[in-house]
């Protein structure tokens, strides 16, 4: 068990922890990446704010809400208004805005390491940044992909065309009613394959990462690993927070290092060989 004592950058360096860890980029003999939402802030992949407001000032001046998140559980009267605001959604953080650059210089460091991506990220930016996408596990789902609501079956289908005529074509708010999704099995209304309750499904593809990931783990058990944690929160730890605490406690040749603005610490059991970095991913990787 590991204690509740948090060890963070405070007690370091910030300038010692960013060369020790371009020192443990260079010599490690895995990295294995584990990204959360806070790498696609960095990244200008924000929820709130102008971006919000730019995108959506329509809905927030009916419903009042603030921020994409909300939009995307609240009530809507009708399907038509629904996919009205999941297309823009979608359109904008899966197909149209692009990364500043931080998952690019991400990609710069690792590209010539043996790695491996584990994220709960759906917004596709690492393959949109060259990372090789049997090297990736998106555990949470993909804004690109629909499934059955029901689930009747395990299967996603690619979204890209319809969301882009759903953008193109809405008008007050509303799409025509002849794209809304439905199953092409059963006749049920499709939605998102995101995780968010016990309909999400894992679909082959899904199986497959989950595989490569397990073998590679298996793979570079007891070696020289480097775990680099990018903006991963404490609403879902058992992802990648807390399997990478354990993984390091476990292999005495593997490094922790978390790169979190405003959440940057590790437990006390693996603080000697932890690398804290409170700031902003972006920043720091750009130093690195």
């Amino acid at each position: 068990m590991f204690s509740n004592r948090k060890i963070t950058t405070s007690t370091k360096e910030y300038l010692d922890n960013i060369n020790r860890t371009k020192e443990l980029l260079q010599n490690a003999e895995a990295v294995i990446i584990g990204a959360g939402a806070g790498l696609s802030t960095s990244a200008g992949f924000t929820y709130t704010g102008k971006r919000f407001e730019d995108n959506f000032s329509d809905f927030t001046q009916k419903y009042g809400f603030r921020d994409m998140y909300s939009g995307g559980f609240y009530p809507f009267e009708s399907l038509e208004e629904h996919w009205a605001y999941w297309s823009r959604y979608i359109f904008i953080n899966r197909y149209r805005d692009r990364d500043n650059g931080t998952y690019k210089k991400l990609f710069e460091l690792v590209k010539d390491k043996d790695y491996f991506v584990l994220t709960t990220n759906v917004d596709h930016q690492f393959q949109k940044a060259g990372f090789d996408k049997h090297r990736l596990f998106y555990t949470q789902g993909d804004y690109g992909l629909f499934q059955c609501s029901k689930p009747c079956h395990n299967a996603t289908y690619d979204n890209e065309t319809v969301i882009r005529d759903m953008v193109k074509q809405q008008t007050n708010r509303k799409i025509p009613a002849r794209l809304i999704p439905y199953c092409p099995v059963c006749g049920k209304p499709m939605t998102m394959n995101l995780r968010a309750d016990n309909t999400f499904v894992q679909d082959d593809g899904w199986y497959r990462a989950s595989e490569r990931y397990s073998d590679f783990l298996r793979r570079h058990k007891g070696l020289n690993v480097l775990f680099l944690e990018l903006g991963v929160g404490i609403n879902t730890p058992g992802i990648i927070k807390y399997p990478f605490w354990q993984m390091t406690a476990q292999n005495p040749k593997a490094v922790y290092a978390c790169i979190n603005y405003g959440e940057a610490y590790a437990p006390s059991k693996i603080a000697e060989r932890s690398i804290c970095i409170d700031a902003d991913i972006g920043a720091v990787l750009e130093q690195l």
